[in-house]
């Protein structure tokens, strides 16, 4: 399962996913109908161009964001067996919102009153 990390030295959706993977998520999100794993590594690496991800890759990082709730997935069964195709679960807005709880329902868990000191700071 995808762990959310927070990389202080970045901004924005960068500061959580690699540029492969915002770039990934940003083509799910651009193409309403739903994509499947080959569909999108196509597009990616097309919008990527020299700096290439591995189908694997994507493969990892869209079921892991299913699993998450991030992406949901329809099982077809097609040529070749079955596949996936991936629709995004929240719009970009919705998934900053996501990113936010996830990380700041960490930090109340663990540091329940340093949170809430931190929080009222900076309100």
């Amino acid at each position: 399962m995808y762990r959310l990390e927070y990389d202080l030295t970045q901004t924005g959706l960068r500061a959580i996913f690699k540029q492969r993977q915002e770039t990934t998520l940003h083509t799910i999100i651009e193409n309403p109908q739903g994509l499947n794993s080959r569909d999108t590594w196509e597009k990616v690496n097309k919008t990527l161009g020299k700096d290439t991800i591995s189908r694997a890759s994507i493969i990892n990082f869209l079921e892991d964001m299913r699993q998450m709730g991030v992406l949901t997935g329809d099982d077809h069964t097609g040529k070749g067996g079955h596949h996936w195709i991936y629709k995004a679960a929240m719009d970009e807005a919705s998934l900053k919102q996501f990113i936010t709880e996830q990380i700041l329902g960490s930090l109340i868990r663990d540091f329940p009153e340093e949170t809430k000191t931190a929080l009222r700071k900076i309100s």
